[in-house]
């Protein structure tokens, strides 16, 4: 992984993926006590960053792989984001996705044409099933995070935020991204280690499901107990990749943990103040911008709000409850 396959990615997702806003409100900076900027990828295509690795995917297909189709493994966001792209390319998708997944992001997934197959992740191992159907129909796999045009595409959030912050003067800031397996992390990561190397990645997880964390703590790859029970299902991996480890070890600062009440809280504060809709999983950076003061360093914290698709009830509670958590 390098920057010229970010630089590449991008290019080919001209025209396709949305230039996503920074947003800031002075009621969110007064909470965090320092200056918050939120780079709101809710607002991409299909609700989330996974459009950029999706289409960066597919777009780099050579055409044989294109006549067969693609499969992917996904609870909701990156299924999204392949069944777009392979839309929009003419080409065939196929997503295994928990049955526990929210209903929104399954439905969202059949209606963008894919083939969705579901599984139970507490009992069956998703790579297995990828990888036997993937070999019966001749289907190119796409990984959601261990896959290096993945991974470039989701960088180009990084580009895209260091060409929004070039007239800023950050001597030092935190970037906090919503991690799961790391393939937005990382991509990020190495822009900003090109285009603006001030800026210190930070990884972002719910507790109890914070192998990122712990793996960059103990500085080799470690695993999660548990495989599902948590409201932040777009960010709930095993563990971290074996391509995005290594690049999140070398770029990247200590881990951060929110809890489930805290993310209630900033889906609350992203409505109120910003007027956005994210997901609890797309929402874990900005509850660490303002609950976790202490763990930041500058004047200025920059949360990457990756994830819009939750369904109605569950935002219907983060609400009701508001940023008093009342």
């Amino acid at each position: 992984m390098n920057i010229e396959m970010i630089e590449a990615a991008a290019l080919r997702l001209q025209g396709h993926a949305r230039l996503t806003p920074i947003l800031s409100s002075p009621f969110l900076d007064d909470i965090a006590g320092r200056r918050v900027l939120v780079k709101a990828e809710c607002l991409q295509h299909t609700g989330s960053f996974k459009f950029r690795g999706g289409w960066s995917a597919v777009s780099a297909l050579d055409p044989a792989a294109r006549e067969t189709g693609v499969i992917a493994y996904s609870s909701g966001n990156h299924a999204q984001g392949v069944a777009l792209a392979a839309r929009r390319h003419g080409v065939r998708a196929v997503i295994i996705m928990p049955d526990d997944a929210p209903a929104v992001k399954i439905e969202n997934t059949r209606a963008l044409g894919a083939e969705v197959v579901l599984y139970d992740r507490d009992t069956e191992d998703r790579d297995a099933i990828g990888t036997t159907l993937a070999a019966r129909d001749g289907l190119h796999l796409i990984k959601p995070f261990d896959d290096p045009q993945v991974i470039a595409g989701q960088g180009t959030v990084g580009l895209e935020l260091a060409w929004q912050l070039r007239n800023e003067s950050l001597e030092a800031a935190d970037v906090l991204v919503c991690c799961g397996g790391g393939g937005l992390t990382s991509g990020i990561a190495l822009a900003l280690e090109s285009r603006a190397p001030a800026l210190c990645v930070r990884t972002v997880e719910p507790e109890g499901f914070d192998d990122t964390a712990r793996s960059l703590a103990a500085g080799d790859i470690c695993t999660n107990a548990r495989s599902s029970g948590s409201l932040c299902d777009a960010i709930v991996t095993p563990h971290p990749g074996e391509l995005t480890f290594p690049i999140m070890q070398r770029l990247c600062g200590s881990g951060l943990v929110v809890t489930e009440d805290e993310c209630l809280k900033a889906m609350a504060a992203a409505f109120e103040r910003l007027r956005i809709v994210l997901e609890p999983g797309g929402a874990v950076s900005l509850a660490a911008a303002l609950f976790h003061p202490a763990e930041l360093s500058g004047d200025t914290v920059i949360a990457v709000a990756t994830g819009g698709n939750v369904d109605p009830a569950l935002f219907a509670r983060a609400i009701e409850g508001g940023t008093s958590g009342g």
